[in-house]
């Protein structure tokens, strides 16, 4: 049954530009039983509206939810907006202030006049108003052409709702281009990809066929090809195509074959209308192509800044050993002394080469060389991860603040803007940025777009870990370019010279293996079995450190399916870690079933509960009655689950490599078949291996691991910066 509340808006609370509105809502009427409390009284609402007022009356269809924060609204899913027909209601809205001229008394005439058919009177014939004394022509053509105005908006959002889109994309739609709506639609559909964000082509295609564009018309083809660049670069990570490479996709999206005459010219066209960008055969798309170019830009303009002449650096950093009760090795000393003399630089390492330690010497001799208190600090300096996790991790090690990228930018998750860009730029005169390799091109060009030109910038990372999720590779371009100041961390601390997990991890990165590490020492340790022995194999290690905490052990898999998947994994350590017991309630979320005490990751960004994509946190509390509720404890920060909630968490016994970036854990675990061999790739098995710090447990098949290290093809992006800084920009 569709729930449903009727009533008057009363205010608003937040508005978005998009449309997005929280706010307050009278309830007069509804057919929910749990909503019959809000008769007479006011509910919190959320959704996507265009211009409520106060004077109509609205039926808005949609659902209770529960708010981790706010507790109870209304989650509105569409709305009508019924016009007034009762007396009081006609007069005040004549007498509202939208119609210029028409008071009170005016009001009162035309209803006197017109009765409860007022509006559809004055819609049909407005000359019927003139015959009412005291309103004027002027009065009648106004009221007729601000009445006109008031229903198109409405009539819009109702046709774009029945061509197929949602209420809330129909609101943003409007909200975009107002009475402009429906040529911009009739004119070319597929422009809502390029100017509304979550505007999807599979959503759009799908509507644009319903009403009626060709199938081979040149506005699809041109959509069809900006698709699959950007979803060829969304996959594999790459900056630019062959035209051949994106043809060979074409009929596959577009459904019909199109002769290649025809789609080389509309690659021209595109070119012409500078949606993409042609170099040397090089296809890229605009956004992605703009973007290599401005970071090339940045990096030559501070790589050409003359070197800070300050010769009391290295008495500093004499200082600083004493302060951290450390002795920096020479490479060390390199780096920390370029931190402070360069503009820009680049710091990498694997494991064990103290790149942590750098940090916290490069934050301290900012602040002592400069002569700055915290709160100077505050202002000069940002600290940024692209993870949550990361900038925590960073933080604890520096006990200075830092923010993860997004954040800092002040990013707005309902339009995928930034509100710290090149028209309101940050003040902080120098930007550090941990785990670099995680930061792909778009997220760092918005990065450098909200910095002056001369913010002193340092990317500290390990060359050798995954690159980041979206496109590009900015640290691994960047290094490879050898004309960049990198420092390079090679000599291991003496904690990491005798340890067979970095051993392996180096072995790994030079794309060689030994055999005979493995089971010489506890640290390391390689369980040899059949596929269908992994998991018995995974519980036996597991049963012996079920005590430990759950911060310190972790199995990290290639991926979610198959019998050794992450996903048979958690169904299966559950009960080891976990035990099923009366004292611990229990709820099924779909085919999984949670209680309290298990281990759960968030796979969502929440900032408002500063708990972000990755936390691992335990089920402290678990409310499975009519009002489903789930409590989780992030170290410390409490949040509140309801079922609207409850798919931004699962089981986190096993999570994904990819998960794992930016994290340690003294004992990690590592199921290896090769019925992964998608994912079986040298850059994913190092970033696996590196993230354990006392025992690592590879469990599985030799031969899975050899093939996973000899693998490096899944490593090569086509992407151009190194390209541009060696050889120049030919714009």
């Amino acid at each position: 049954m569709s729930i449903y509340i009727k009533g008057q808006y009363k205010k608003s609370i937040f508005q978005s530009e998009n449309g997005y509105t929280i706010g307050l809502f009278k309830v007069q009427e509804t057919n929910s039983e749990d909503l019959e409390i809000y008769i007479d009284r006011t509910i919190t609402f959320t959704g996507y509206f265009h211009e409520l007022n106060e004077i109509d009356t609205y039926v808005f269809n949609g659902k209770l939810v529960e708010h981790t924060k706010y507790g109870e609204q209304f989650q509105v899913d569409s709305y009508e907006r019924c016009m007034p027909e009762e007396k009081n209601q006609i007069i005040d809205f004549l007498s509202s202030g939208l119609f210029k001229g028409i008071g009170e008394a005016k009001a009162k005439k035309i209803e006197k006049a017109l009765g409860k058919d007022t509006f559809k009177v004055i819609l049909e014939n407005p000359s019927n108003l003139i015959l009412i004394p005291g309103i004027t022509e002027k009065n009648s053509q106004e009221l007729h052409q601000k009445l006109l105005e008031y229903e198109s908006s409405y009539e819009t959002i109702l046709y774009l709702t029945k061509i197929g889109f949602s209420t809330k994309d129909s609101m943003i739609i409007y909200n975009k281009y107002k009475e402009n709506s429906l040529r911009k639609i009739d004119e070319n559909i597929y422009c809502l990809i390029e100017d509304i964000y979550e505007m999807y082509f599979k959503k759009i295609d799908l509507i644009a066929m319903k009403v009626g564009i060709d199938k081979d018309s040149d506005i699809r083809i041109d959509a069809s090809i900006l698709y699959i660049m950007r979803e060829l670069s969304n996959n594999y990570g790459h900056s630019y195509f062959s035209k051949e490479e994106i043809y060979s996709y074409l009929h596959r999206v577009m459904g019909l074959s199109i002769d290649k005459d025809r789609y080389e010219f509309r690659l021209l066209e595109l070119e012409r209308n500078l949606k993409i960008v042609n170099r040397n055969s090089r296809y890229y798309t605009r956004e992605l192509y703009d973007a290599e170019v401005f970071i090339v830009k940045r990096f030559n303009l501070l790589n050409h800044e003359k070197d800070i002449s300050d010769k009391n650096v290295d008495d500093m950093i004499n200082t600083l050993e004493e302060h951290f009760g450390i002795k920096y090795n020479e490479e060390q000393r390199l780096a920390i002394r370029n931190s402070y003399l360069k503009k820009l630089l680049i710091i990498t390492g694997g494991p064990g080469t103290g790149k942590t330690t750098i940090i916290n010497a490069i934050v301290e001799l900012y602040k002592q060389m400069n002569k700055y208190n915290l709160k100077d600090l505050d202002e000069k300096l940002a600290l940024l991860a692209p993870t949550g996790r990361a900038a925590k991790r960073m933080s604890e090690a520096t006990n200075y603040k830092a923010s993860t990228i997004h954040r800092f930018l002040k990013w707005n998750k309902d339009n995928n803007s930034f509100g710290i860009n090149e028209y309101n730029k940050s003040k902080v005169e120098f930007v550090l940025i941990d785990e670099a390799s995680m930061v792909d091109t778009l997220l760092f060009y918005s990065l450098l777009k909200g910095l002056s030109a001369n913010t002193k910038i340092i990317l500290v990372g390990d060359y050798d870990q995954l690159p980041s999720v979206g496109a590009g590779q900015v640290l691994h371009d960047a290094i490879n370019s050898n004309v960049l100041n990198v420092s390079y961390l090679k000599e291991l601390y003496r904690q990491g010279k005798d340890s067979n997990i970095i051993t392996l991890a180096y072995d790994i990165r030079s794309n060689r293996l030994d055999k005979d590490i493995f089971n010489k020492e506890e640290d390391l340790t390689f369980i040899e079995c059949m596929d269908d022995e992994v998991l018995d194999y995974i519980s036996n290690v597991c049963q012996t450190y079920k005590d430990v905490s759950y911060k310190d052990l972790q199995i990290l898999a290639p991926q979610y399916k198959t019998i050794n998947g992450i996903d048979n994994i958690n169904i299966k350590l559950q009960d080891i870690f976990n035990k099923k017991s009366k004292a611990k309630r229990e709820i099924t979320i779909g085919e999984y079933t949670y209680r309290e005490g298990d281990k759960v990751i968030q796979l969502t960004n929440m900032p408002d509960e500063n708990v972000y994509n990755g936390d691992i946190g335990i089920i402290c509390q678990i409310v499975n009655q009519k009002q489903k509720e789930i409590y989780i404890d992030f170290d410390g920060n409490l949040v509140r689950y309801t079922s609207s909630s409850f798919n931004k968490f699962k089981k986190a016994y096993a999570i994904s490599i990819h998960k794992s970036q930016g994290s340690e854990f003294d004992i990690v675990i590592i199921p290896l078949v090769k019925s992964f061999k998608k994912m079986l790739y040298r850059k994913l098995i190092y970033t696996a291996v590196t993230r354990s710090k006392k025992k690592l447990f590879l469990i599985g098949d030799y031969q899975a691991l050899e093939m996973a290290v000899n693998n490096n093809t899944s490593d090569l992006r086509r992407t151009s910066i190194k390209d541009f800084l060696v050889n120049g920009i030919n714009d």
